[in-house]
């Protein structure tokens, strides 16, 4: 199996759960500024021309973070990081869409519409932009209140995707300078908590 990444949360995504996991797979990083993720032969791969992608060996290329990581639960069960049993398989999945859709999708949408880089990719819509910034606080707040009952990761006691979709959402936040409000001491204590993971720098 091959791995195509280039700098960004998905691929960094896959990135940590593969360090969790101790996996260790052939990568090619691609440099977005000679624009290998739109060259024929990587379009050939995903017609998106977005990473991570997965070939395998037959040649099927995976993409989308969460389907690749998926993928390799099923071939690396141990540590199982989308849960080992009906309840935490529904906990993990409802946080990991929970972070996806409610603060890392804000975080993103600002992103979206207000970086040059996916100008191509998306009308941007400043004043959507500036309607999604505001929302940020509020969302790390439902957040800090969702996690007041002492839980130590996302889903209880068991570190997950979920979290991992959160490590992202934290390192995109501080790239782009919309910093998790202080005063939340429950998310906060969760962002230390997830940085102090050797995976944290995968």
């Amino acid at each position: 199996m091959k791995l195509y990444v280039a700098p960004g949360p998905n691929s960094y995504r896959v990135r940590i759960f593969m360090a969790e996991k101790g996996i260790k797979l052939p990568m090619v990083e691609l440099d977005y500024a000679k624009r290998e993720h739109k060259s024929p032969e990587f379009l050939k791969l995903n017609s998106l021309g977005q990473v991570p992608v997965l070939v395998l060996d037959d040649g099927t290329a995976i993409t989308e973070s969460v389907a690749i990581c998926r993928l390799l639960e099923d071939l690396h069960p141990t540590p199982p990081l989308f849960g080992n049993d009906a309840k935490s398989k529904g906990l993990i999945e409802m946080w990991n869409r929970r972070m996806e859709q409610e603060v890392f999708g804000t975080i993103g949408n600002v992103t979206l519409h207000t970086n040059e880089f996916f100008k191509e990719r998306v009308i941007q819509v400043p004043a959507f932009a500036e309607a999604q910034r505001k929302m940020i606080p509020g969302k790390w707040a439902w957040l800090d209140s969702e996690m007041s009952d002492g839980r130590p990761f996302l889903a209880g006691d068991q570190f997950s995707i979920a979290d991992i979709s959160g490590m992202v959402t934290l390192w995109l936040s501080e790239v782009f300078s919309y910093e998790v409000p202080s005063n939340l001491a429950h998310v906060q204590a969760w962002n230390e908590r997830l940085r102090q993971r050797p995976s944290w720098n995968a």
